[in-house]
């Protein structure tokens, strides 16, 4: 444990059970309403403001932009531990579970790769997340929809995900959790906050997680460390520091998935256990961040802030993948035989480091008041990777039996052979500039933009990865107040990227490019407790990297996926959700989308165009102390063209196409307060038991979990 650690783990162990001055001023708060970073106080499934959508002061109605939150609450009610499981019930948003710990996500039919921790963060490396990602150290997860030019500059132009942390409390909160669900799955959760005097108050998480799963051999163990103070340096001076650590380790791990068709075209139909790794398989993540936020009133009007986040991870992991022997006889339809096995050692290490600074406050001018900020970010990513094989002792790549039949058990290969990987830094460099001004009291115009700088260097698999991009990103928002309800808005922004994708020829695509045009209107609803957003949105991409197969790669001569650009890809449609409490008692958020992909057949069929996403909660007036709940999420059908039929086969020529109706999960939740401290929760997830592929993002995939319980005992003080 660094220092950092262990001082910020003293403050939080030493001062929480105290109440001390109680009776004097809490500066610490004063000092944070000042500066305006505590905001609005969630209540229910609706909060007022989102961070990482702007930086200027501006409530979700106010911003052109959709925005969804995932608020504790909702978190806390329908059991959401994981990332991926939030996310998963935010509007317009697709997690592409390929494989077990490695995970994509796209939004409005493009790829979503930009994620923030308290509105800092670069686009994700290879576009995705490894490992589980515990959701005990953050208070919200929000979701700004389209491309979040001033906030990234860098990215796709499908959303942006910004998880925000959890931060002292002036009241002292202590809680403790216990979980048990299916598949042996244990949790214990502990999150204490209070104030240690009037100038410092503190907060520790701990949880750990651990389980087996659905699928045969694969379990995980995670567990999770956060400790974070505030310090009131002056009246007008904000200090925070934190830190985290989290390990994620995983055994029986996917690399790559099932096999989804047999050689004639038919589908394959495996059980939802089956599981393509070997028994000796692992993937192990470690990840350690720290931050420093300073945050100063310079006046009534201005304020300064100035955040740096550092992140380490390492990844260490033994793979097992399958591929067909002969791509045209492909499994056999008698058999099931037709599958080599294929081993790799991969290891990760990156290194973050972002900094930030901004000034942000109003003037006035022309008989208005208007807002503005200004600020420059810095931000360096580097990482190596290494991968290993076996070519020599005929356990790298094995023959598999068939699936059905396959229970892990093959040879540890000798992982000495083909040693290649990437040595990689990349370098961002920004300054940008966002104003809103006030035409009328009612009419408000936002304009801004960030010069990005966007800098790589070195090899990745035999690859030269060296680019040196720089793009100004424009953005413009108006938004009109119809009354004091109701409000309509229009935006534009954009993003690019330097992609890592290769071609068949192993030669880096060009930068990818996107924009996102939104018009829409927000209102507030039943009795102004409740925000309803209905929404247009046109996207376009040019150079977006699409799968096209497999490729030996000449550096290490094992087949590697390669992509395509896809030009003038494009996505249209329309957003409704609806966000707090919509009568006395009942608490939900609910969204539905609908939108048409154009420009690429592949994207098109693997994306589903209808989305609709609902959690609802309800206390009884009569029973105040229990609360019932139901969840769920529904998608369109989606496909996958394969490629044609072989020449061994009757019906060769034909595509073989693999298809995945439409389908909806359903959750449903009950808890009860037994006592001012004590509550028992009981969640179900997919009671349902609907059978069905995560994704067709790859040609491969694995099926979800089917129907599975959990219950939860909290005690608070």
């Amino acid at each position: 444990m660094n220092k950092l650690s262990k001082i910020a783990l003293s403050l939080a162990l030493t001062g929480l059970p105290l109440s001390v001055l109680a009776e004097s001023p809490q500066q610490t708060e004063q000092v944070m309403e000042r500066l305006k970073v505590t905001g609005e106080k969630e209540q229910g499934y609706r909060t007022s403001a989102a961070e990482g959508a702007t930086k200027l002061d501006l409530s979700i109605q106010e911003t052109p932009q959709t925005i969804t939150v995932i608020t504790r609450e909702q978190i806390e009610d329908f059991g959401l531990n994981d990332m991926n499981s939030v996310i998963e019930s935010a509007a317009a948003v697709n997690v592409e579970n390929v494989e077990t710990d490695r995970v994509y996500y796209t939004s409005r039919g493009f790829e979503l790769n930009n994620f923030q921790i308290d509105g800092l963060g670069l686009p994700l490396i290879n576009s995705n997340t490894h490992g589980r990602i515990d959701t005990a150290l953050y208070e919200r997860v929000e979701v700004v929809h389209g491309a979040n030019g001033i906030m990234t500059g860098v990215g796709s132009p499908a959303a942006t995900i910004n998880m925000v942390r959890k931060r002292p409390t002036s009241d002292t909160q202590v809680s403790l959790k216990g979980q048990l669900g299916s598949w042996s799955q244990q949790r214990v959760e502990l999150d204490a906050s209070g104030k240690f005097n009037d100038r410092i108050r503190g907060r520790f998480v701990a949880a750990t997680d651990s389980g087996e799963s659905y699928l045969d051999r694969y379990e995980n163990d995670t567990q999770v460390f956060y400790a974070v103070a505030d310090f009131a340096l002056t009246d007008n001076a904000l200090l925070t520091v934190g830190h985290s650590e989290t390990r994620s380790d995983s055994d029986g791990n996917m690399w790559g998935a099932l096999t989804l068709y047999y050689g004639d075209g038919t589908a394959t139909n495996f059980d939802e256990s089956t599981n393509i790794a070997a028994d000796w398989s692992f993937w192990d993540v470690s990840e350690s961040r720290s931050f420093i936020d300073f945050e100063a009133a310079l006046s009534d009007q201005w304020a300064l802030r100035a955040a740096y986040n550092r992140v380490r991870t390492d990844e260490d992991s033994q793979l097992f993948y399958t591929y067909l022997a002969d791509a045209q006889a492909g499994l056999d339809p008698e058999t099931g035989l037709g599958l080599i096995g294929y081993g790799s050692e991969y290891d990760l290490d990156d290194e973050q480091d972002m900094l930030d600074v901004y000034v942000n406050g109003s003037f006035s001018a022309w008989g208005q008041l208007h807002e503005v900020v200004i600020g420059a970010n810095y931000s360096r990513l580097d990482y190596v990777d290494s991968s290993l094989y076996d070519f020599h002792t005929g356990n790298g790549f094995p023959v598999m039996p068939a699936l059905d039949e396959w229970n892990g058990d093959t040879p540890l290969p000798e992982f000495t052979d083909g040693q290649s990987g990437s040595v990689i830094d990349n370098t961002q460099k920004a300054i940008y500039g966002q104003a809103r001004f006030a035409l009328t009291n009612d009419f408000k115009v936002l304009v801004g933009g960030r010069y990005n700088d966007f800098t790589t260097d070195g090899v990745g698999y035999g690859v030269d990865q060296t680019r040196d991009d720089a793009q100004f990103i424009p953005y413009f928002g108006v938004t009109y107040n119809v009354n004091d309800a109701i409000t309509t808005y229009a935006s534009y922004t954009e993003t690019f990227v330097a992609q890592t994708e290769v071609n068949r020829n192993f030669e880096r695509l060009d930068p990818l490019t996107g924009k996102n045009s939104e018009i829409g209107i927000k209102a507030e609803v039943f009795n102004q407790s409740a925000l309803l957003t209905a929404a247009y949105f046109n996207v376009e991409q040019d150079n977006l990297a699409v799968s096209d197969g497999d490729a030996v790669n000449p550096e290490t001569d094992v087949p590697e996926p390669v992509y395509r650009a896809a030009d003038g890809v494009s996505s249209d449609g329309i957003e409704l959700s609806l966000a707090g409490q919509i009568i006395e008692g009942l608490q939900g958020s609910v969204s539905a989308t609908v939108f048409d992909v154009d420009g690429d057949s592949l994207i098109e069929d693997y994306t589903p165009e209808k989305l609709f996403r609902t959690s609802l909660t309800y206390q009884l007036p009569t029973l105040p102390q229990l609360k019932i709940g139901a969840s769920y999420q529904w998608q369109d059908k989606t496909s996958r063209a394969q490629g044609p039929v072989g020449d061994m086969y009757a019906n060769t020529g034909e595509t073989i196409v693999t298809r995945q109706p439409a389908y909806g999960l359903l959750g449903l939740m009950a808890s009860y307060q037994v006592t001012d401290n004590l509550s028992v929760r009981i969640n179900g997830y997919n009671l349902t038991d609907e059978k069905y592929l995560n994704s067709l993002y790859w040609a491969q995939g694995f099926y979800g979990a089917p129907a599975n319980y959990s219950a939860t005992v909290k005690y608070s003080f």
